[in-house]
């Protein structure tokens, strides 16, 4: 339906079979996607690909255009949408809702095991981690959350980026503070 122009001018994004408006970025919001990009390439190092606010393929039902996404291996022009990634980065601020509700079962649904949320509201980095099923009907997928203070996230992303893809869960403390 996008290339087709029906959303032209507008901000949507496909998530969990609906289409969801995003509101206008703020300043702080553009400002927090672009410090958390650097602070990924500079975690993880040139032998993956961060993307910012860049398409995420994940089923017919989902295709999220996340903050940052942190996706095995460079660069690459002309191939399709990321199917995965190994960390999926939201800021937010008027999305704070959707990031945590409707957009953490979507990434926790496709596998993802680290999901971060810069959330501008609280001023707290949450990471929602090892996604497992919820004992109740219906078998409703959801991560485990820890909340970091802003000024230990770097040391957690060297931490996610230096136990690579495929070691296991990096356990994350409640920062002191």
């Amino acid at each position: 339906m996008s290339e087709l122009g029906w959303f032209a001018g507008t901000r949507v994004q496909l998530i969990d079979g609906r289409i969801i408006d995003i509101p206008a970025q703020k300043n702080a919001h553009y400002c927090a996607v672009e410090q958390a990009k650097k602070l990924l390439e500079d975690a993880f190092g040139p032998k993956y690909w961060v993307r910012a606010q860049a398409t995420l393929s994940l089923g017919p039902r989902s295709v999220p255009d996340p903050g940052v996404a942190v996706v095995p291996g460079p660069r690459r022009a002309n191939a399709a949408y990321p199917t995965t990634a190994l960390l999926v980065v939201e800021v937010s601020d008027s999305t704070l809702w959707l990031d945590r509700n409707r957009k953490a079962t979507v990434y926790a649904k496709a596998g993802m095991d680290d999901y971060w949320i810069v959330n501008l509201v609280d001023r707290q980095v949450e990471v929602h981690r090892d996604p497992e099923m919820r004992p109740a009907p219906g078998a409703r997928v959801r991560y485990t959350t820890v909340h970091l203070q802003a000024r230990r996230v770097h040391r957690a992303a060297r931490r996610t980026a230096s136990a690579g893809p495929g070691s296991g869960p990096v356990r994350l403390t409640r920062a002191a503070g």
